[in-house]
């Protein structure tokens, strides 16, 4: 049974508050948002005091602290959120590329628990899962009201171990229930090869602690495969979720030689940032496409921002998720940590990523491809008494369409309209020098 003597911590917070609230009104009158927070902070205070005195079940002030921490947060964004010890000390896991779990990004977009994207190669993409799933239900708890740090908390769990969840899809007329096993989930930051000869794809999965090291690696591999410069690139960002600002920062930098790569803008002085290209180890100025869609976020949406506000590359496409916001990690005394938003994103031209995102320069919607056999078509030397071809007895091959590529890479129709893109341009490089 609760004890009807109040706790001697409780007494002298209230105390100190009340204390502090004499002063003020001694040195000054309060004005009227003083006195707004003033009352406030007593209602706080008096709500604190009868649930620790009256509530049905003896309550653990920590408890009762941290729910109340917890609750403020929520009411701000759906990105602020109070880190108990052990998710706080998940998250500092996290940016190493390292973690038990499903494999997914997720945020709350107008109360419903959301995907971002999934994590190339993990359980949740192999699962089927995509960018603006909503998740109604994990394992038996519907997800309305739960926080992300809740969320999480029951994705996350040790290798082997399996979750449900029910999601709702535009395309499916009924919730869809999956089983997913959970995986020590390892990012492969970034992958590469040849597309064709002379261009290269790079496909960006997260932005971790040494992205920017293993793309120059990468940089480096596939001129040392095509045996000299590359002369076009495909730049991948889709279902990339976002992750490390300095790391993204350096990315742009890598394709830029000057100028303003992002900036932020926040209340506190801390918060203003700007961050510039510098000239050393700049790519050559071969052409670049950059892939996004609805699962490119945050760090994703700071590159292809700056390539596309400098004209350095073409975005191709669609709209990215606009997470626009810069979440500030700050340790607290209790080993906890508060993520809270601090700031906004803005492209070097001014434009805020938040909630619009990235619009790219050529729309082009993923469609399932399928070749017609063109053989069968009927041409000229079917017809009858059709004239004979005069010339070389050997007709020439029709141009290489790919270079080596696998029936996912060709199934892709955005990678292949970029590709082609990439072709074309070398094709009217040639005509213009040609008359020239």
């Amino acid at each position: 049974m609760y004890n009807k003597s109040r706790p001697t911590t409780l007494f002298l917070i209230m105390l100190m508050l009340a204390g502090w609230m004499l002063i003020a009104r001694a040195d000054r009158p309060a004005t009227a948002q003083e006195t707004t927070g003033y009352q406030s902070l007593q209602l706080f205070t008096d709500v604190l005091s009868i649930i620790r005195r009256s509530y049905v079940e003896e309550v653990d002030m920590k408890d009762l602290i941290h729910g109340a921490i917890n609750g403020m947060l929520v009411s701000l964004d759906p990105h602020s959120a109070f880190l108990p010890a052990d998710l706080y000390s998940e998250l500092k896991i996290d940016t190493t590329g390292e973690f038990g779990g499903l494999g997914i990004e997720i945020t709350i977009r107008e109360g419903v628990l959301t995907v971002v994207s999934p994590i190339e190669g993990t359980p949740a993409d192999r699962a089927g899962l995509r960018a603006g799933d909503m998740i109604v239900k994990i394992e038996d708890r519907l997800t309305k009201d739960m926080t992300i740090m809740e969320a999480v908390r029951m994705m996350r769990g040790p290798k082997g171990t399996k979750v449900r969840i029910t999601i709702l899809r535009e395309s499916l007329v009924r919730p869809l229930e999956l089983e997913i096993v959970r995986e020590i989930i390892q990012v492969r930051s970034v992958k590469a090869q040849l597309l064709a000869e002379n261009i290269g794809y790079v496909r960006i999965a997260q932005f971790q602690e040494r992205t920017h090291d293993d793309l120059m690696k990468a940089l480096a591999g596939l001129r040392t495969e095509n045996r000299r410069n590359l002369q076009g690139l495909v730049l991948d960002l889709r279902n990339n979720p976002g992750g490390l600002l300095d790391q993204a920062v350096k990315v742009a930098d890598t394709f830029l030689k000057s100028g303003l790569i992002v900036y932020t803008d926040g209340r506190e002085e801390g918060s203003q940032m700007r961050f510039s290209a510098r000239a050393p180890r700049t790519e050559p100025d071969y052409p670049i496409v950059v892939l996004i869609n609805g699962g490119s976020a945050s760090a994703a949406e700071i590159v292809a921002g700056a390539l596309q506000d400098h004209h350095r590359a073409v975005i191709l496409g669609t709209q990215s998720f606009g997470k626009g916001s810069v979440q500030t990690i700050i340790p607290m005394s209790d080993d906890t940590g508060l993520r809270l938003t601090t700031a906004r994103y803005f492209t070097p031209k001014g434009t805020s990523i938040q909630a619009k995102g990235i619009v790219p320069d050529i729309l082009v919607k993923p469609i399932e491809i399928s070749e017609t056999d063109e053989d069968s078509l009927v041409k000229e030397k079917d017809l009858t008494n059709h004239i004979d071809f005069e010339g070389p007895s050997e007709t020439p091959a029709p141009p290489e369409q790919d270079f080596g590529l696998d029936e996912t890479f060709r199934q892709d129709y955005p990678l292949m309209r970029a590709l082609d893109l990439l072709k074309g341009w070398h094709l009217m490089k040639g005509l213009q020098y040609s008359a020239s």
